[in-house]
């Protein structure tokens, strides 16, 4: 619901007045975390400054009540934490409505499948809810091999090993691997879960321009030789933009160098090649030509958890030694037989993955007639449509939400507030109606801000 403001200013004068204060409001939000002058007691002593030991004060708290407050002097109502009443695929409910959803990356619709449904309900028959160990003392079972074992096979590789969140998978295994002689580089725009693990792990962090081999191979000619081991992270299918790299120019790249090349295919294994294997089958690279396979299981998969895939060395070196596995209980067996299901679907219907692709190239193809800014989006399930604005993202979302199509915005500081967007996720399961009837809603609403 948009509710109205203030009287005697233009709407998109307000808004502009609102959205500045908001930034500033950021900005000093952000320094007090680290310009906490220390406080005098009566005595003269260093008095503990009330910030540092109450949580209401901690400046990232601060940050969210700013722009929660800015949301409500604006009348624009949160888009988050809506409560789905069941499966979210192409269709979704919401507090009793029913809406085309482009929120969930259900992208094969195999979430909700029910042959995927019955082995989770099996496997819990069987193993119960949780292993309640680590893998490494207690808590193997042997539906976690048989699902590394069909990743394995998937990339071609000698094996793969699980971790119980897509996140903690990157961070443990950078965190563990690398340390303060190497040098991790990365394209600008990676995931957070790979910026966490270089800082965990003490290396030194680069990164270069978006999709730029050229800029890498720069960086790296001024930069080897000062360190031991590098690491070269790239991502199959950007999160936020829905592009993806050259990939065979950044493995010329890491082979001139000597360095190490992780791919994560969060977005991308599911989705590209001809099958769904990826960004290697869409190139018809060779396993051995990518170090480090990352993806993870919630996503096309249909489940929870992060993968790595690659050498037997570097997959038993994981097992016996990253604190993320070592120290954490293992797979609960229902995730586990619902991922290995689902890649077993997937690659039992390769029709899905043509389906979604075929989606995603009509939706890239119908936003961007209707002038739609979708930036450098290739159509494969993941498409923005940029508006330059929070704001304007913030209410493009809940006028879309009003007509009954559920889409996320994704705002300032996320991203930068020149690149504020909306993110449409697509599924298999979208028909070629219902992205007409989004597209056309879109540039309406767009049209009207």
């Amino acid at each position: 619901m948009v509710r109205k403001g203030l009287p005697g200013l233009t709407a998109q004068i307000k808004d502009k007045l609102i959205q500045q204060a908001l930034e500033r409001r950021l900005r000093q939000a952000d320094q007090g975390k680290n310009f906490d002058a220390p406080a005098r007691s009566s005595s003269g002593a260093a008095a503990t400054p009330e910030q540092h030991y109450r949580f209401h004060l901690h400046p990232g708290y601060q940050q969210i009540r700013i722009i929660s407050e800015g949301a409500t002097r604006l009348g624009i109502d949160s888009p988050f934490f809506k409560l789905h009443d069941g499966i979210a695929g192409a269709g979704t409910r919401i507090d009793g409505r029913d809406y085309i959803n482009f929120a969930s990356y259900n992208y094969l619709a195999l979430s909700g499948h029910a042959e995927i449904s019955d082995a989770a309900k099996l496997a819990i028959d069987r193993y119960g809810t949780s292993v309640s160990a680590s893998r490494l003392v207690s808590g193997e079972r042997p539906v976690h091999r048989e699902l590394e074992q069909a990743i394995a096979r998937a990339y071609g590789t000698d094996d793969a090993i699980t971790f119980v969140s897509g996140h903690a998978a990157n961070v443990t295994t950078i965190g563990h691997l690398f340390a303060a002689p190497d040098l991790v580089v990365h394209d600008e725009l990676i995931h957070n879960s790979v910026v966490q693990g270089i800082g965990l792990s003490g290396a030194r962090r680069l990164s270069f321009p978006h999709n730029d081999p050229e800029a890498l191979d720069t960086l790296l000619n001024q930069q080897r030789q000062h360190f031991q081991r590098v690491l070269i992270v790239l991502e199959g299918i950007y999160s936020m933009d829905g592009d993806y790299p050259d990939l065979p120019r950044f493995v010329a790249i890491k082979n001139k160098h000597r360095a190490f090349l992780m791919v994560d295919e969060a977005h991308s294994f599911g989705v590209m090649g001809a099958t769904g294997l990826g960004i290697r089958e869409h190139f018809g690279l060779q396993s051995a030509d990518v170090d480090i396979w990352m993806g993870t299981l919630s996503k096309a998969l249909a489940g929870c958890g992060g993968y790595i895939a690659g050498e037997a060395a570097l997959v038993e070196h994981l097992k016996f030694l990253a604190p993320g596995f070592l120290y954490s209980v293992g797979m609960p067996p229902p995730i586990a037989a619902a991922s290995l299901a689902a890649l077993q679907v997937m690659q039992a219907e390769p029709e899905r993955v043509a389906t979604l692709q075929a989606r995603g190239r009509f939706f890239l193809a119908q936003a961007r007639a209707a002038g739609i800014d979708t930036g450098t989006s290739a159509g494969f399930a993941v498409i923005p449509a940029i508006t330059g604005s929070s704001i304007k993202a913030a209410r493009l979302a809940a006028a879309l939400f009003a007509r009954g199509i559920n889409v996320q915005p994704i705002l300032y500081p996320a991203v930068p507030e020149k690149s504020a967007r909306l993110r449409f996720f697509i599924s298999c399961e979208h028909s070629e109606l219902q992205i007409q009837q989004t597209v056309a809603a879109l540039a309406d609403e767009l049209g009207k801000l």
